[in-house]
């Protein structure tokens, strides 16, 4: 038996025209109560912070919910927003999520996905029941965290890639096999992310609604085909395998960077998906070299060990000249950063096809 989730409910409206009478357990963090909790108004029964996804606690909070609970809100982004969705779906209860941060596709996703001795367990947990966006919450972000969820729709161009390169080489599983269809819906997505990163980048309230659009587009299309190959791949499972390392970094600022790695792996030019990137907000010289070393090293043997659908990094030789050439091209290693100063031609990301046309879906034979 398979399920087609579907979206949450979306509202946008102030926070402090938001109404709720049903008894509230908040799961949030620190920082954003204090910038916004004196604008809810919700009848709390009790208030969680936790500050990491360990199961044990997440199962905890979720098995000493208060009997008169009735909804679960979600304030924030990151660990709260995992933590609400488990103790929502462990006690059959709705969620309510308000976003402080555009910060990537979670808030739409049915499932969450944690880390557990060296392995990433996806949990389907359902969507929320609604997620509740305030413009002026948003546009309180800081620049580099506000649209951050970009990332999730640039990496669509290098999860093409992987996926079309699985289906040459045979190795997509029954139920993910290549869709033509599916690759030029998603194709048209990260396309017009690419037009509307500028905007996005200066806080333009209609070019965040577009990225809200596009993202509730990717992931309602991830429901239909049943899986995600079209915006995860090479480039999340860096991030994924730098996290089972132990690394502390933020989503769109490990995801970024591995776009570009996982682009030139690919052998193409990162350069429109840099641009777009930057001018997007997106900080891409945020992690360590040694993170980035160490998960390097072990990405082959951590996809393998987790099943993760096949892409490039499943193959690749953590020492070969391809790899080196790539963290160059990426800017995970410090000679390129001179090299970048000369401002290179912008070449037009290539989602794979069978032509050389930019950003169509990759065409089967």
């Amino acid at each position: 038996m398979s399920t087609v989730w579907p979206l949450p409910k979306v509202t946008y409206t102030p926070l402090n025209m938001t109404t709720e009478t049903r008894p509230v357990a908040l799961l949030t963090s620190e920082t954003a109560w204090t910038n916004f909790g004196n604008v809810l108004n919700l009848p709390l029964v009790v208030q969680a912070e936790p500050a990491s996804e360990d199961r044990d606690l997440l199962d905890y909070l979720a098995d000493h919910l208060p009997s008169q609970t009735e909804v679960i809100y979600v304030l924030g982004n990151g660990i709260p927003l995992t933590a609400g969705k488990i103790v929502a779906n462990k006690n059959k209860l709705p969620l309510v999520i308000i976003p402080t941060a555009i910060s990537s596709d979670e808030i739409f996703e049915p499932h969450v996905t944690l880390p557990a001795e060296g392995l990433m367990h996806r949990l389907e947990v359902g969507p929320a029941t609604e997620v509740i966006i305030d413009w002026s919450v948003i546009e309180a972000a800081a620049p580099y965290e506000r649209a951050s969820g970009i990332v999730d729709l640039l990496a669509i161009v290098t999860a093409l890639l992987d996926w079309r390169y699985a289906a040459k080489t045979n190795r997509n599983t029954p139920e993910q096999q290549f869709s033509q269809w599916g690759a030029g819906v998603a194709a048209g997505l990260a396309t017009q992310a690419i037009k509307s990163a500028k905007d996005i980048g200066e806080g333009k309230i209609e070019a965040l609604r577009t990225l809200v659009d596009l993202l509730m587009m990717s992931v309602q299309l991830a429901n239909q085909l049943g899986h995600d190959r079209h915006e995860e791949g090479t480039e999340h499972y860096l991030a994924f395998s730098m996290g089972n390392q132990g690394a502390k970094f933020n989503h769109a600022e490990a995801v970024g960077p591995g776009i570009l790695f996982t682009s030139a792996l690919h052998g193409q030019d990162p350069s429109a998906l840099r641009e777009a990137l930057q001018t997007s907000g997106v900080r891409l010289d945020q992690l360590r070299a040694g993170d980035v070393r160490l998960a390097i090293n072990d990405l082959p043997n951590f996809c393998t060990t987790n099943n993760l659908p096949y892409g490039i990094g499943h193959e690749i030789d953590p020492f070969s000249d391809q790899v080196t050439k790539a963290l160059e091209k990426a800017g995970l290693v410090e000679p390129v950063a001179t090299t970048w100063q000369a401002a290179p031609t912008i070449i037009e990301p290539s989602i794979p096809t069978a032509d050389t046309n930019p950003l169509t879906p990759p065409a089967m034979g």
